[in-house]
């Protein structure tokens, strides 16, 4: 704890004007370091840059003028890559960890946050068959939802590309925003938006307890491959068997193909044609963000007039300057030639493959969706497949071995261990901080510069930590769980085999977390069989917390979870919120709430157990 706490210090000492933007329309990065010798600024519309070092130990580089628009970017210092430790937005993402560069439109941009009214995030945990673990996606209710508790709504399945997670569509690709702006202007139709996490079998690569009920011996021992495979593969079968009837039992949603849509960016793009097209039963909306799908596929492209009775948009759109146009666009004029009607949008200016085309796409589709009257103009308006040149860029296996290498596992979990990997081949010394460790712990670096070190001690804890690579904090761009706090973000290790991790729990019933990113405040609402008078607990976050500390540092939810299942507590609400909140659902608490202080206790161990005892004496 105290080490961490260094840490931010160290991190906060910094100036809070990382990166500027200035009125000429260039952009200025600052980073501090007087120990660096060689800081690079990494942004995707300009590339890797070199930064100037100042007399105090400030790294400096002025790029651009760029258009309006948000950004990926980090910092390459000495040759590692870090997120920017002043900026509070980063890029979730399975391999690496950016931050988030945005440059507001001031109104005039799809994904600007704008004063009007806005939907809610919830983030949902449910049993996945498929993968034999519990899954998790993340649930875009629109701004009325809570209001009207007999209307019902259609439902956009939304999956984000390779490496990235189920978090990816909102922190980077904005698709709250962008809808709550389209809703306040009267251009789409409300609607759940459902964001599941596009490779579930990496639950699996770190040691997570799991039972897969009808994966093959292959799919069990590569993981990464299986992500690549479509038809009968784990996310598909979870999708249809697991995730869309969790949907359908726990939001009130139209359940039928006319009010069902699929789309994703990439990867993602792929997986919702596979899965659209061989389910046009369920989904009469499908949409491809820079992406295309297999030529194969039974009864669909060799049965036109059929096919195209059943779908109402069929939209595709890419980059021409994307490494998957020469595939993207070959698909459109497969389509073509099998007589399939599709909208086609292309585009010149958005640095490829990218989120900027993501998004850009997105408020394209999304007045589209469910609106029988737009999806049948755009339909009938649709143009035929751009001519070949020959000059097209083509997705090889080579192409997909440079963009995507094999990824480092870490943290690797055990019962008795964690396994922690930091390639970095040119750096001096790396070691593990945690803030459950009195001490630094070196790690050894092997023959292809990857740093290993093994933790015995507090393994089944959950905590926050970092690599200090020749004195620089870095999170461990492998995890996916990040302490999403201002400042310094740290990973969370958080093992499978731990009593309260979700992995080991079974098929229990979840709970949802919701949050309000605008209010900066979060709830859980235990599962209910009917709606109770359940008691309510106040989560304070710590000095340095954010809202969502508790919940994913703390496995607050988790921890409820797991106690009601074992009947060891009744349904109770959580909330970082004031006493006068009025949880979503309607659901009213009782009286008197308990309140429980994180800065009441110096660690996270602590906190947890606090709760725990809390809960159980409720």
């Amino acid at each position: 704890m105290a080490l961490c706490s260094l840490l931010t210090a160290a991190v906060w000492a910094q100036s809070p004007q990382s990166v500027v933007c200035n009125p000429d329309g260039t952009v200025t990065f600052k980073y501090k370091n007087d120990k660096a010798k060689q800081v690079q600024v990494d942004v995707q519309f300009a590339g890797r840059q070199p930064m100037t070092r100042q007399a105090d130990g400030t790294w400096t580089a002025t790029l651009g003028p760029v258009a309006k628009d948000m950004y990926p970017y980090c910092f390459v210092v000495d040759g590692v890559s870090i997120m920017d430790p002043e900026n509070p937005l980063y890029f979730p993402n399975e391999g690496f960890k950016n931050s988030l560069l945005e440059i507001p439109g001031n109104g005039t941009l799809p994904h600007d946050i704008c004063d009007v009214p806005h939907g809610s995030l919830e983030y949902v945990h449910y049993y996945s068959n498929a993968i034999g673990t519990t899954n998790n996606a993340v649930v875009y209710l629109p701004p009325g939802y809570h209001q009207d508790f007999q209307k019902k709504y259609p439902v956009f399945y939304l999956i984000s590309g390779t490496t990235d997670t189920e978090e990816t569509y909102s922190k980077v690709g904005r698709v709250n925003y962008i809808l709550d702006n389209l809703l306040a202007d009267g251009n789409a139709k409300e609607m759940i938006v459902v964001m599941p996490y596009g490779n579930p079998m990496k639950l699996k690569q770190q040691g997570a307890p799991t039972t897969v009920e009808g994966a093959t011996t292959k799919e069990r021992s590569d993981a990464p491959a299986a992500q690549m495979r479509f038809g009968g593969d784990p996310f598909s079968r979870d999708l249809i068997g697991d995730l869309m009837p969790y949907i359908e039992k726990n939001y009130r949603t139209i359940n039928n193909a006319d009010h069902r849509a699929i789309g994703g960016f990439s990867r993602g793009g792929n997986q919702a044609l596979f899965n659209g097209l061989t389910n046009l039963d369920k989904f009469a909306y499908l949409c491809s963000y820079s992406s295309f799908t297999s030529t194969d596929i039974p009864n669909v492209y060799d049965n036109a007039a059929e096919t195209n009775k059943k779908i109402r948009l069929f939209w595709l759109g890419v980059g021409t300057d994307d490494f998957l146009y020469g595939n993207a666009r070959d698909y459109m004029e497969f389509l073509d030639s099998k007589g399939i009607k599709s909208v086609k949008e292309l585009t010149h200016d958005k640095y490829g493959h990218t989120w900027m085309n993501a998004k850009y796409f997105l408020a394209c589709t999304l007045p589209l969706l469910f609106n029988r009257k737009a999806s049948s103009l755009a339909m009938q308006n649709a143009q035929p497949a751009p001519a070949k040149t020959g000059k097209e860029q083509q997705f090889t296996p080579g192409v997909m071995a440079r963009l995507f290498p094999k990824p480092i596992v870490s943290p690797e979990y055990s019962p008795d261990s964690i396994v922690f990997r930091f390639k970095a081949p040119e750096a001096k010394e790396v070691v593990l901080a945690c803030e459950i460790l009195p001490d630094f712990l070196p790690m050894k670096k092997d023959a292809d510069g990857v740093w290993t070190v093994t933790l015995g001690d507090y393994a089944t804890e959950t905590f926050k930590y970092c690599f200090l690579v020749d004195d620089v904090p870095v999170a461990d761009p492998n995890n996916m769980l990040i302490h999403n706090v201002p400042g310094f973000k740290a990973s969370i290790a958080d093992n499978p085999y731990g009593p309260f991790s979700y992995a080991g729990m079974g098929n229990i019933a979840h709970g949802r977390v919701g949050y309000d990113m605008n209010r900066h405040e979060a709830w859980y609402v235990s599962p209910m069989a009917q709606p109770t008078m359940p008691q309510m607990v106040q989560l304070v976050p710590g000095a340095g917390d954010s809202a969502e500390s508790w919940f994913t540092l703390g496995g607050a939810a988790a921890i409820a979870d797991k106690l009601l299942a074992d009947g060891a507590i009744k349904p109770v609400i959580l909330t970082t919120s004031k006493l006068d909140f009025v949880p979503q659902g309607g659901v009213q608490p009782q009286i008197a709430p308990k309140v429980l202080r994180a800065d009441d206790m110096p660690t996270w161990s602590q906190r947890r157990r606090a709760l725990i005892r809390l809960l159980v004496g409720l």
